[in-house]
């Protein structure tokens, strides 16, 4: 059953719960305890009450949208009132919101810039969210707006964008332009080859590979499971991409063999183009070619064991330290 948000102690009757299962939500308190707190970093100043009566939020609208629909389709989009007490219901956790941000912008509906103005929110709350993972951002005027934007679509009937399927001619041309079999790193025959960028660099990069409209999530996991040697027997799942995609930090996802493939993957693609090393790259090399290359052995929720006086960090490169609490 769909999470709704806690804004009453009174639990709503069983014979108001609409067809579908969703239960909508209490009337809210005469207080302002029913505003959701907003997380620092948070600035928006117009939070989402998520009631049937007056809103203090910006209108959401689907209006701006850069569908490419005939005259007979837009006519048959049912006109929803931000006021719609359907919009009140809490569909989605933060992790499926984030996703759904994702596949909206690299879809190229919208860019960014015109995503956020849509759902009225600030690049830093934005920014913020999306780099959350988990339930975290919970509280996010990003979560409540851009919730709100993507059930209003749903209750429109507007599907979800997909990035068109290319032509054959667009494939074999895509194939041609990352095509990296011709470049062979040192230990690759052994599936050993040596990391030196974190997991979120080669998230980004995997982002911007993305925004190449003849470029597939399905695609790129075809791609770079062949940076593993044949006798490996290496497969990928079709939401292999995603899981690690939902994840944030330098060593989130540094056991992930996507995040080794990728690597991989876009070091070939480098040397293959002529690109120099960034000058993150060279420092990575520094910090961890004594280690034999970037940790992708030991887990990154693996525990330690320090004094109640210490806490553990990861810094930008990936490395493990520990703090003096203050």
């Amino acid at each position: 059953m769909p999470r709704v948000a806690k804004e009453a102690s009174v639990r709503a009757p069983l014979d108001a719960a609409d067809p579908n299962g969703l239960v909508p939500l209490p009337q809210p308190l005469s207080s302002t305890s029913h505003i959701p707190d907003v997380r620092p970093g948070d600035e928006n100043a117009n939070p989402i009450v998520l009631s049937p009566g007056k809103s203090t939020q910006p209108t959401v609208s689907t209006a701006g949208t850069k569908r490419k629909a005939d005259a007979s389709e837009l006519e048959e989009i049912e006109e929803i009132d931000d006021e719609d007490p359907r919009l009140d219901i809490l569909k989605w956790n933060c992790t499926q919101v984030r996703r759904k941000i994702k596949n909206f912008i690299e879809s190229k509906e919208m860019k960014i810039g015109e995503f956020q103005d849509a759902i009225g929110v600030s690049s830093r709350s934005y920014n913020t969210f999306l780099k959350m993972t988990g339930e975290k951002g919970s509280e996010s005027n990003t979560y409540f707006h851009a919730h709100r934007f993507f059930l209003k679509r749903e209750v429109q009937g507007i599907k979800e964008p997909k990035k068109k399927p290319a032509s054959k001619q667009a494939k074999l041309d895509t194939e041609k332009k990352y095509d990296v079999s011709g470049i062979h790193l040192p230990g690759e025959e052994e599936g050993k080859v040596q990391v030196y960028d974190t997991c979120d660099e080669v998230r980004k990069k995997i982002h911007a590979h993305l925004r190449d409209p003849n470029v597939t999530k399905a695609g790129v996991l075809r791609e770079i499971v062949k940076t593993y040697p044949p006798e490996q027997a290496v497969k990928f799942q079709g939401n292999s991409l995603a899981r690690f995609l939902d994840m944030s930090g330098t060593n989130s996802g540094n056991t992930n063999a996507v995040f080794y493939a990728a690597y991989v993957f876009f070091e070939k693609l480098r040397i293959r183009d002529g690109k120099p090393k960034t000058k993150f790259r060279e420092e990575m090399e520094k910090i961890w070619r004594p280690h034999g290359g970037f940790d992708i052995k030991t887990p990154h929720h693996n525990g330690y064991w320090c004094d109640a006086s210490e806490f553990v960090y990861v810094d930008k490169y990936g490395q493990t330290g520990f703090g003096k609490r203050r």
